[in-house]
């Protein structure tokens, strides 16, 4: 029997101090038009791939919510308790319900770290500089070096011109090589606020001699200025870049915001606590992750942990142990993290601590019989199978089979409900139309089948691709998230929109929300 609680109890239960996972099942488009603050978005169409790894610990206090208007939220809960989630709950009404008793919805994603960035400046006072003050001094040929705190595949699709790229999470490890002049201007940017400001304060914070600015509005506010930006870029930080020189100065920053420092055999002993969550995250590069890690750990790369830490862990409350191999990045990006009120701490010993745990249990998907894309297309032709692509709404605009449906799973029954023939599921992620198939699909006459390898072998069988750029539409598109995506595509009033959204929200935030952060007083970092 479903459990459900309303808003007071759920506005209770996330500032009463214990673990919960808030978990918002709608799809992503959903999710980023008006959320909980402290939503995790777990859409209901990759519930089983995703809900182990963010939520690993199958008793912690889990509630479950959805618009109102629909049962994906109770259909989620059925699922979570088929994979061993024992104490689940669902918000009686869902967002709306929550809306309605006078608490405040969120638009966009990231919000707890886009909310803290704007609050990091507001005590920091962390110094800055303009799109046109950088443009001058650029065009001057000053002595002044720019750094893009994002992940390389950001960094790729637009950036500043003769920037470098060097990701927050690897600026306490590199920028003593890529800067090794102490009076040369550095200034740090990223897309729009958030990690060019904790990109600089970071550097101030570890005691660096050069002057540090964040670029203002980043990449949005270069454009809104009418400046050009580069696309494909490719210059980055060496992978044999890093030294150790700041290290001191990263243990005397994690020693300011308290930040623990626990051995393997602590850590191996939470592991065994069954009342509490714990996440060993690896804070290196996506090559060191792969190249080697610790037994158990997922790779949560430093800049992008402080920036989107729900992609990497979803409950409120949970120990984190960060690691490294160089006594560097995780000390500093854990002084962030407790700022930002997480219970994280620094393995001693990193990489070489010899710590070992076991990885977070995830079911197995069921196996589902497939096609191969030749017999498909002989199928097709004698019109005997109807074919459902599962992929994202944006890939099937971009390209599909021809005669193929969009779906996604929380609507898929009820799109096939008159449907006939045997039904051929198109995804990118066969566990994704497993699991998918599975719960919606039940009980039909013939099992329905997989296409084996997806678009990329249809494609390679030089099979017809037909594109419809307007369907779905856009009221359909549940999966994507329309509120961002014009911002870097040349569309200023969408730039404007987003920088506006961005430096609005620390506004919306109540008294208990803004007191769950950390930070500094504006005395005690002066």
């Amino acid at each position: 029997m479903t459990s459900f609680i309303d808003p007071k109890t759920l506005k209770s239960w996330l500032h009463d101090g214990g673990e919960i996972a808030l978990l918002d099942v709608r799809e992503h488009g959903q999710y980023g038009e008006a959320h909980l603050f402290y939503g995790i978005p777990l859409p209901f169409s990759r519930l089983e791939i995703d809900a182990p790894r963010l939520v690993p610990r199958r008793g912690v206090r889990v509630t479950v919510y959805d618009e109102g208007d629909a049962d994906v939220a109770e259909r989620a809960t059925a699922r979570l308790a088929a994979l061993g989630y024992t104490d689940v709950h669902v918000l009686q009404g869902g967002a709306r319900a929550w809306k309605a008793a006078g608490y405040v919805l969120f638009a966009g994603v990231n919000l707890p770290s886009k909310t803290f960035g704007e609050l990091a400046e507001e005590v920091y006072h962390t110094p800055r500089v303009s799109a046109d003050q950088l443009a001058d001094m650029l065009a001057r040929k000053d002595k002044v070096v720019v750094l893009d705190g994002r992940p390389v595949s950001e960094f790729h699709k637009m950036n500043i011109p003769g920037a470098t790229c060097c990701p927050n999470g690897e600026l306490a490890y590199r920028v003593r090589q890529l800067v090794p002049d102490t009076t040369t201007p550095i200034v740090i940017n990223c897309a729009g606020r958030t990690r060019s400001i904790i990109g600089a304060q970071t550097l101030i914070n570890l005691g660096l001699p050069n002057p540090v600015y964040a670029l203002e509005n980043g990449t949005q506010g270069w454009y809104l200025n009418d400046h050009k930006l580069e696309h494909g870029g490719t210059q980055r930080y060496a992978d044999d870049s890093g030294n150790t020189d700041l290290r001191p100065a990263a243990k005397a920053l994690a020693a300011r915001f308290d930040v623990p420092s626990v051995n393997a055999q602590t850590v191996q002993q939470w592991a065994t606590d069954t009342s509490r969550s714990l996440f060993l995250c690896d804070v290196r590069t996506p090559e060191e992750f792969k190249a080697g890690s610790l037994p158990g750990a997922q790779h949560t790369p430093g800049g992008q942990l402080m920036q989107a830490g729900d992609q990497y862990f979803g409950v409120r409350g949970a120990r984190l142990v960060l690691f490294d191999n160089d006594g560097v990045r995780a000390p500093t990006v854990a002084s962030w993290l407790r700022q930002m009120g997480h219970d994280a701490s620094v393995l001693e010993g990193g990489l070489a601590s010899g710590l070992s745990l076991s990885p977070a249990a995830a079911p197995a998907a069921p196996a589902l019989a497939t096609i191969d894309a030749q017999a498909l297309a002989a199928r097709i032709e004698r019109e005997d199978v109807a074919v459902i692509d599962l992929r994202g709404s944006m890939q099937f605009r971009a390209g599909h089979i021809p005669q193929a449906r969009w779906s996604i799973r929380p609507r898929l029954a009820g799109d096939v409900k008159n449907e006939t023939r045997q039904l051929v599921l198109v995804a990118d992620d066969a566990a994704l139309a497993a699991w998918t198939a599975t719960s919606e699909l039940a009980g039909l006459p013939l099992a329905p089948l997989l296409l084996s390898g997806g678009m990329a072998a249809w494609r390679a069988a030089d099979l017809p691709v037909e594109a419809t750029p307007a369907l779905p539409a856009d009221s359909d598109c549940i999966d994507y998230l329309f509120f961002v995506h014009d911002r870097h595509d040349g569309n200023k009033e969408a730039a404007r929109r987003y920088l506006a959204w961005e430096t609005g929200l620390v506004a919306q935030l109540d008294a208990q929300e803004r007191a769950a952060f950390r930070l500094p007083t504006a005395a005690s970092h002066t």
